[in-house]
């Protein structure tokens, strides 16, 4: 499989993580070092605030981005189809299940919306039994993209039981 295609890997065992419409190219870039860390596939869903060559990029996923398995796809229906149906974890301050709640499974997938307004709320009210919330303080409006999504990916790979270098667990770590 060719990095960058948008196709799955056909590997179900391996967590997944999904930006939608991302903004800042140097969370992409954290957020897919941390992908490689936990060996979990990034999706991004276009459009993106930014060029997939982005110096920023390269720059926050240092030397770890050319081991990333990661894809860009049009529609957020794309990734859904390539994992299955109800593979999706939503992540929003809208939401009210907190992630400890949840119990991810190998495969899932781990969608997390735009810097500026995350995913739309209509997202979480349709399916609010996948609507997951890191709790914060209420003075804080939400939490960096890279470090959500390093808390909600690092949770699901503790529940799998894979500990990354000593018992990889289902994963392809």
């Amino acid at each position: 499989m060719a990095r960058g295609e948008g196709k799955a890997d056909g590997d179900s065992g391996r967590l997944h993580v999904v930006l939608v419409e991302p903004e800042i190219a140097g969370n992409v870039g954290a957020v897919g070092r941390t992908c490689v860390a936990a060996g979990a596939r990034l999706w991004l869903v276009r459009p993106l605030g930014f060029l997939v060559t982005d110096r920023h990029i390269k720059r926050a996923g240092l030397d770890y981005w050319p081991d990333l398995d990661w894809g860009v796809v049009d529609h957020l229906d794309e990734v859904a189809d390539a994992l299955g149906p109800g593979r999706l974890w939503l992540f929003s301050t809208k939401a009210t299940t907190p992630y400890t709640d949840a119990r991810f499974a190998p495969g899932d997938g781990l969608v997390f919306g735009p810097e500026s307004r995350g995913l739309p709320p209509s997202w979480i009210a349709d399916r609010p039994d996948r609507g997951l919330r890191i709790p914060i303080r209420p003075e804080a409006r939400s939490l960096n993209l890279s470090n959500s999504a390093a808390i909600a990916l690092f949770e699901a790979t503790r529940q799998l039981g894979a500990d990354p270098g000593r018992n990889p667990g289902p994963g392809p770590l």
